[in-house]
């Protein structure tokens, strides 16, 4: 195989665990745990802060196995996923190995446009070492290439 078909080959599909949004007026306000969300084309997720305000951000997304990593590393049991500011948290799938590739989850069409790299927050949320405890555990950022509904239990899937 050709490393450009290796780079498009998943062992399988990932899976929805967690969403959550900002529907307060300052990036510090309360976050909303929710089942399902709304997202569209121009606005991204319905009801966020940050709706329509920058394309390439639209959504971030983080795996639960580097919620389990940064976990480890700080030596706690649990970390409560609202603490990372991520707004789905996904599992069973490498989302670093969707690198300009078009995916979906649900409904949903995303394209990942970076990296989500961890703020000065992480240390106040975490504690003491928690913003380098999430360097390179941060997740991706996406803008929305098809809107739709994304609720937990749908499957994140390349192709």
């Amino acid at each position: 195989m050709e490393i450009k078909e290796l780079m498009q080959t998943f062992a399988h599909v990932g899976k929805v665990e967690w969403i959550s949004y900002r529907p307060g007026p300052t990036s510090r306000g309360e976050i909303k745990v929710v089942d399902e969300i709304n997202v569209s084309e121009k606005k991204g997720i319905e009801g966020d802060r940050y709706t329509g305000t920058n394309r390439k951000r639209q959504v971030t997304i983080i795996q639960a196995e580097h919620i389990e990593a940064v976990s480890k590393i700080l030596k706690k049991e649990t970390i409560n996923p609202s603490l990372l500011r991520r707004n789905i948290v996904v599992s069973g799938i490498n989302l670093l190995a969707l690198n300009d590739l078009e995916f979906s989850i649900g409904e949903v069409v995303l394209k990942m446009t970076g990296y989500c790299h961890p703020c000065s927050r992480m240390e106040q949320n975490l504690g003491k070492g928690g913003y380098n405890a999430m360097r390179g555990h941060g997740g991706i950022t996406c803008m929305v290439v098809k809107g739709g509904k994304i609720k937990v239990g749908d499957e994140v899937k390349f192709g």
